[in-house]
This record gives structure tokens, C-alpha cells and sequence, in this order.
């Protein structure tokens, strides 16, 4: 039998659609808090106590503010349920404030990096104080609990965009580590004080690579990059386990967000009804929705399996 529209199911996605909202704004409300507070506090300590490291290190956490904020902004649209004009749904917009988030810490970067090497250009550095120190290790231990926090939501709901920005706050601890190194080595040998600048320098680098690594993934899915050839062989075999379905080809997907949509062409007993190839052509869907890798939705086209085996000799052992 045909698989029908039940309205249950529709109201059931729409609440989790919501839920998965509202925990994603929760936790990027805290995130953003604590990304306000670490600013303020290591611009300030990174100022009074002479580090342009702590203070390259609150730019870092500035622009962690601004991918908050481009979330919290973003979560309102990829939220939203399928219309007329996005039959799809809105999901590529939480692509989009992935790319910014990664635009975000490369402009930081190049900041960051140049402003530190103009400053190595002085001969005469005054060495940070230890006040600075506890900037660096307070950063450290409050945006790793926020990074455990905000992943482990973006994992349960799938979110590419809180992902990212999870990322985005582990970046930040884990650039303060060198910073720390940095100052605590200038703190105890004064005429070695530029070393606080090859820590902002590292912090530079870092941030460029977390960068890449945000922005590759979202780039490909906006260029309509599709599944792995992991994920193409697991597709392939689940069609193949269909019982009636004899070769399938011509398989095609693309990313959404963090799944999948997938059209094929399915390859069945050319002298099968079309109700027949109807009912192989759901068992097909269902099954690829039930155990295929983050599937959304499915597109099966029937082919009689005597003309592909004519127009391809060879080509089905």
C-alpha cells in the first residue's frame, strides 16, 4: 500500500523542529554571556597588565559574539517548515551562518597575526604582568565548559551551524593555552618579552586553520557537494536489499544541513504492473529513510531491467 501523509507525524516534526530550536538558542544564549564577560575581562587585564596576546585573545572572543549573535538571528529562519517558495526547507540558511562564522575568525586572523608582527618591529617591549596570566587560564576554563556544552547540543539536534560555533568557542580555549605559555614566560624573563607576541602570532594561525576547517564542509554543501562514497556504497546496498530490485544506478545526493537528499534509478522485472513497481519504489524510500545515513527524503525512478541490460551489454553481472 501507498505510504499516506499522516498529520500526526507532520505536527510531530514541527514540535521537534521547535524543541530543537529552543535548545539551540538556550545554549547560545549562554555562550554568548560568556564570550561578553571573557572580552571585557581579557581586553581589559590583557591592557593593564601589557600582553598583546590576552588582548589578541579577546578579539578571538569578540568574534565568537558576533557568530552568537548571526545564530541566534539564523536559528528564527532554518527553523522554519517547508513552504511554497522553499519547498526544500530552509536549512541552506544554517549553511550561510556557517560560512560566516568561518569568514568571521579569518578576518580576525588577519588581524590578529598583523598586528603582531608590526609590533615585533619595536625594539623596546614592556613584558606583561601576571594579571594577564589569569585572563589567559580563565578563558581557558570557561569556554571548554561552554564548548562541551554547546557541541554536545549541536550533535543531539544536528546542527552544523552550533557545531561550528562550538568550535568556534574551543578555538578560543585552546589558542589561550599558547597565550598563557606566552605570558608566563615574558612575566618571569623580562628580555623575553616578545615572545608575547609569537603567542598572539600562534593564536593567528590557529584561528585560520579552525577557519578551513568550519568553512570546507559548508562551502561544498552550498556548491551542491553530495554524500561520501562511504555514504553512496551504504545507499547502494540498503536499495539492493530490497527484495524485486535488481541493480540500481544513477544515484545522486545532496547535502542539507546535516542530511541528505537522494534520487536514483531502481532497475526492477520489466514485465512488473506499475502498481507493482510503485509498491518496490516505497519499500526502496522507506527503507533508505529508516537506515540510510541522515537521509531527509527520497526520489525513486523505476526502469525495466531488460532495457538497461540492452542499452548497457555488460553492464549487470
Amino acid at each position: 500500500m501507498d505510504k499516506t501523509v499522516n498529520p500526526l507525524e507532520n505536527h510531530l516534526e514541527h514540535y521537534d523542529n521547535v524543541q530543537q530550536a529552543r535548545q539551540a538558542r538556550h545554549v547560545t544564549w549562554i555562550g554568548l554571556a560568556a564570550n561578553l564577560i571573557l572580552f571585557v575581562t581579557k581586553f581589559t587585564l590583557g591592557y593593564l597588565g601589557a600582553s598583546q596576546a590576552v588582548i589578541a585573545d579577546a578579539f578571538h572572543s569578540l568574534s565568537d559574539i558576533t557568530t552568537d549573535i548571526a545564530i541566534l538571528f539564523g536559528i528564527k529562519f532554518w527553523s522554519s517548515p517547508p513552504d511554497e517558495c522553499h519547498p526544500y526547507g530552509h536549512k541552506r540558511i544554517e549553511t550561510i551562518v556557517t560560512v560566516i562564522i568561518g569568514i568571521a575568525l579569518f578576518i580576525i586572523a588577519l588581524g590578529i597575526g598583523y598586528n603582531a608582527l608590526i609590533l615585533m618591529r619595536k625594539t623596546h617591549l614592556k613584558p606583561p604582568t601576571k594579571i594577564a596570566a589569569f585572563a589567559a587560564l580563565l578563558s581557558i576554563i570557561l569556554k571548554e565548559v561552554v564548548f562541551h556544552w554547546t557541541s554536545a547540543v549541536g550533535t543531539r539536534i544536528k546542527s552544523s551551524a552550533l557545531l561550528a560555533n562550538a568550535w568556534h568557542h574551543r578555538s578560543d580555549a585552546i589558542s589561550s593555552i599558547p597565550v598563557l605559555i606566552a605570558v608566563t614566560i615574558a612575566i618571569f624573563n623580562p628580555n623575553l618579552a616578545f615572545i608575547d607576541l609569537i603567542g598572539a602570532l600562534i593564536v593567528s594561525l590557529f584561528i585560520l586553520k579552525v577557519s578551513w576547517d568550519i568553512m570546507r564542509p559548508a562551502v561544498s554543501e552550498l556548491s551542491d557537494g553530495g554524500a561520501s562514497a562511504h555514504d553512496r556504497e551504504k545507499i547502494k546496498s540498503i536499495v539492493l536489499e530490497v527484495d524485486r530490485v535488481k541493480e540500481t544506478h544513477a544515484i545522486r545526493t545532496r547535502k542539507l544541513g546535516a542530511g541528505l537528499y537522494v534520487d536514483l534509478h531502481v532497475l526492477v522485472d520489466g514485465e512488473m504492473t506499475v502498481q507493482q513497481g510503485h509498491r518496490v519504489a516505497h519499500e526502496v524510500k522507506n527503507n533508505l529513510l529508516a537506515k540510510g545515513p541522515d537521509i531527509l527524503d527520497v526520489v525513486v525512478h523505476i526502469e525495466p531491467y531488460t532495457e538497461y541490460s540492452m542499452k548497457y551489454p555488460g553492464s549487470i553481472t
